[in-house]
């Protein structure tokens, strides 16, 4: 697969500067760029790379295009340029190529044009796959789920009874999507099951990444709306609502019934409590815990970052001794004030 550069800046919106007809069959770093490949500017502190770059043609802004001794393609976010780039170029194959033998596919199973699906995969009773939906190799799909149009779901994913997935998402390796949620009630000290009733919704345009897990709700739906993105190994609780474009990072958790609003970006190992509400356009850096709702958009953090060995012991020496300087202070206080009376 290979395009002329005239071809990929009318794509991705660039203006081409040197020769147009320079043919791309790649995508690679500055640093490791050879001939026939594409490479990028999107941090000024790998600028000096320009002059040295193998790469055949590079996307810049226009300040920087004056450095470069090769082709450019000039356009205001370098980045986003990578990326369309990279769509151009992928080659990542579909999970699967056409309906193998080995598949398990109920008599009742409605599938649309082009779908494929893989070897020893499980369809039952009542499922829709609409227009090229692609399944993979050992994926399980429950009774009467739904899966909207052109959606990829890749190998060993089990998709839960009744969930239904919109059109154009991806769900990677290992993802188990409409698991029970951990719903009990407490008997006098044993445990009596709740089963959980609702489903799970996911719309348009959603990516979830491999080996995460998403419940299904306890009474209603727990629902994941279009244009969110999800990392590996996210655990979502049962009767989440998670806002448009909203992203997550990997290992992060969400307790049960919480509202996440549109447009938050969540880092890494980042927890949040249940039962609350997340205000549109947040941002919380990795390690955050989140007990109580946010109502206001803005950067929120709680993780601590990591120090000698030492230190952390003088200093968590100190924490402990909090209280007790804080009940001293508060004598000081009042004896001052009787003092200034």
């Amino acid at each position: 697969m290979s395009y002329i550069l005239a071809d990929i800046a009318k794509k991705i919106g660039a203006v081409v500067k040197g020769d147009g007809q320079c043919e791309i069959s790649g995508i690679a770093t500055l640093a490791d760029a050879r001939s026939g490949q594409i490479a990028f500017l999107a941090n000024n502190k790998y600028s000096a790379q320009l002059a040295s770059t193998k790469a055949s043609a590079i996307i810049v802004t226009q300040s920087e295009a004056d450095k470069c001794q090769s082709n450019a393609l000039i356009m205001d976010t370098p980045y986003m340029g990578y990326a369309l780039v990279a769509q151009l170029l992928d080659t990542t194959p579909k999970p699967a190529n056409q309906i193998h033998a080995s598949a398990v596919i109920a008599d009742d199973v409605i599938i649309g044009k082009g779908v494929t699906i893989g070897a020893n995969a499980v369809i039952e009773a009542g499922v829709n796959l609409a227009d090229g939906v692609s399944i993979g190799a050992g994926s399980f799909i429950g009774i009467a789920a739904q899966i909207g149009a052109n959606a990829t779901i890749w190998s060993n994913v089990s998709i839960y009874h009744g969930v239904i997935i919109g059109e154009q998402s991806s769900v990677h390796a290992n993802t188990v999507i409409g698991a029970d949620g951990f719903g009990y009630a407490n008997n006098k000290g044993s445990w009596v099951k709740i089963p959980q009733l609702g489903t799970v919704i996911i719309e348009d345009n959603v990516e979830i990444g491999a080996s995460t897990t998403i419940d299904r709700g306890a009474l209603g739906n727990t629902i994941i709306k279009s244009g969110v993105i999800l990392d590996n190994q996210i655990q979502i609780a049962h009767n989440v609502i998670i806002g448009e474009n909203t992203a997550i990072a990997a290992c992060s958790v969400i307790a049960g019934s919480t509202e996440i609003g549109k447009n938050c970006v969540i880092a890494g190992l980042v927890g949040i409590n249940g039962h609350i509400k997340i205000a549109d356009g947040c941002v919380f850096t990795g390690m955050t815990m989140v007990t109580k709702a946010i109502t206001s958009p803005g950067v929120y953090s709680s993780g601590m970052p990591c120090q000698p060995n030492k230190e952390w012991h003088k200093n968590n020496a100190r924490v402990r001794k909090l209280e007790s300087l804080t009940k001293r202070l508060s004598t000081l206080e009042k004896e001052l004030a009787t003092l200034k009376s």
